[in-house]
């Protein structure tokens, strides 16, 4: 009597920690696949759809020397694409006065114009409310 009931005490441990594992490995592969949301980079398509023009600038820099420069925003999506075209002023006004900072010096190698996009990006991000920006191109450049 005694041996079938330490026997049946034993199965019912070994049971139940083999029921204990599965329902641990069923949540660990199901938080680690929530975790991991695919980030898919946009089409070429979504991202002219969801880009900003700004027309070209002409402005004096912090030397002197003068820049005409034109840009292409990107945002996340529709609605921060109506929320930049809408910011319009402000996008031109961050534009021109980052640019009155700077000098013809600055722009020496593709560092300076990729400095100066991120400060766009930066500046226009901590505006905006209805998505971000997430990229900026310069489209157009002439320093003199």
């Amino acid at each position: 009597m005694k041996k079938n009931k330490l026997l049946m005490t034993m199965l019912i441990i070994i049971v139940t920690i083999i029921l204990i594992g599965a329902v641990a490995v069923v949540l660990i592969m199901k938080f680690n696949d929530s975790g991991k949301e695919e980030v898919k980079e946009p089409t070429i398509d979504e991202i002219v759809e969801y880009s900003v023009d700004v027309p070209e600038i002409t402005t004096n820099l912090l030397d002197g020397d003068f820049v005409k420069i034109q840009f292409k925003i990107q945002t996340e999506n529709a609605k921060a694409k109506e929320e930049l075209t809408k910011r319009d002023f402000q996008t031109k006004n961050i534009i021109i006065q980052e640019l009155s900072e700077m000098t013809s010096e600055q722009f020496k190698g593709k560092e300076g114009i990729a400095n100066l996009e991120t400060l766009i990006k930066t500046e226009l991000n901590e505006l905006m409310h209805e998505g971000k920006v997430v990229r900026v191109y310069t489209t157009s450049f002439v320093l003199q």
